[in-house]
């Protein structure tokens, strides 16, 4: 299990972002000037009466939403090439390979590394992992850290403005991914996955097409964005406990995902709900064990405890308590401590 984390309505409700956004009365402030510069309700500018903000009402994306209808229709065939077994065996281990090596991409490249910096990574692996991202086709890691929402409102685009991407910008790979991302995309994403079965092992178009690319990116596509959905559609219930399943969101509604917000640095934290287990945890620890990866970053659940007891004798912040909590932990932990067989608690 992760360490254990309080379930105060406090707690639950602090949310750790890179993005550092002004106070909502400050964009409200700033959205009534802008009306009163407009010259819209004069009378009420005049006697500095507050002008509500025009609410922001979502738009559907047309070209976005054709582009998804196409791509699952072509899921739905691969998915019967799939079931009426239309592929040859080896476009099956292809696809579920692509599927694997992608997730660590995503999980271990996108998440862990470049948003949630929960352990440093030398050249060759952060070369590797950029690759494995690319093949996903979830756009470029500079846009993939910076935001995954395609229409965001004025206050989403206010917020996002202040982010500090400096960190990816001084980082090579990054940046040489962001420069070629669409020469990369159209030779990982499209080509590679396509021309095998037929190169390889002489398998059909169709099953190339709709197996190994349809299937393949819809099944990566939404396997990365369940945890959001399943949080914003079915809730979260406070009822139960933090689980080790990975079906934490169908059937537990658990507030796992408010742990990993709160402590983001944890590469220990899976995405599914499991805790220092998982493939992605694993991918670390292996690099680690050969000198790709390094610092990587956790907590304990004794950590936990006293950055709250810390929080509530100070009345600072809970997360500056839990992170200054957190760093005097690593102080004492073993250097290799990712290599014992004995789990942290």
């Amino acid at each position: 299990m992760a360490p254990n984390v309080s379930d105060s309505d406090r707690a639950a409700g602090t949310v750790w972002q890179r993005a550092k956004g002004r106070p909502q009365d400050t964009i409200n402030d700033q959205n009534n000037n802008d009306a009163c510069q407009s010259g819209s309700s004069s009378n009420h500018c005049d006697q500095g009466a507050s002008v509500p903000p025009t609410p922001f009402r979502a738009r559907i994306r047309w070209p976005d939403l054709f582009a998804q209808l196409f791509v699952h229709g072509g899921f739905l065939i691969g998915l019967y090439y799939l079931v009426t077994f239309q592929a040859k065996f080896y476009t099956y281990l292809w696809t579920l390979g692509l599927v694997w090596a992608t997730g660590i991409g995503i999980t271990a490249g996108a998440h862990r590394l470049w948003s949630h910096k929960s352990y440093k990574a030398r050249w060759p692996l952060r070369l590797l992992l950029m690759f494995l991202f690319t093949i996903c086709g979830q756009d470029f890691m500079h846009a993939q850290v910076f935001a995954n929402i395609r229409k965001l409102s004025p206050r989403q685009e206010q917020l996002l403005a202040a982010v500090d991407m400096s960190d990816l910008e001084a980082d090579g790979i990054v940046m040489f991914q962001r420069r070629f991302y669409w020469a990369m995309y159209l030779v990982l994403f499209v080509l590679l996955p396509i021309n095998a079965p037929l190169e390889y092992w002489g398998d059909t178009v169709q099953a190339a097409i709709f197996v190994a690319f349809s299937l393949r990116y819809l099944v990566v596509l939404n396997v990365a964005w369940l945890i959001n959905s399943a949080h914003f559609v079915w809730g979260l219930d406070k009822n139960h406990k933090q689980s080790d399943s990975n079906m934490v969101f169908l059937v537990t509604k658990s507030y796992w995902p408010q742990y990993h917000y709160l402590l983001p640095f944890d590469y220990q934290s899976g995405e599914f709900g499991n805790y220092g287990s998982g493939c992605t945890t694993a991918f670390i620890r292996i690099f680690a064990a050969i000198g790709q990866a390094t610092k990587l970053q956790t907590i304990t659940t004794e950590a936990v405890k006293r950055g709250l007891t810390m929080a509530v004798d100070s009345g600072r912040p809970i997360v500056e308590c839990l992170k200054q909590a957190g760093a005097e932990e690593m102080c004492n932990l073993k250097r290799e401590h990712y290599l014992e067989t004995e789990r942290l608690h």
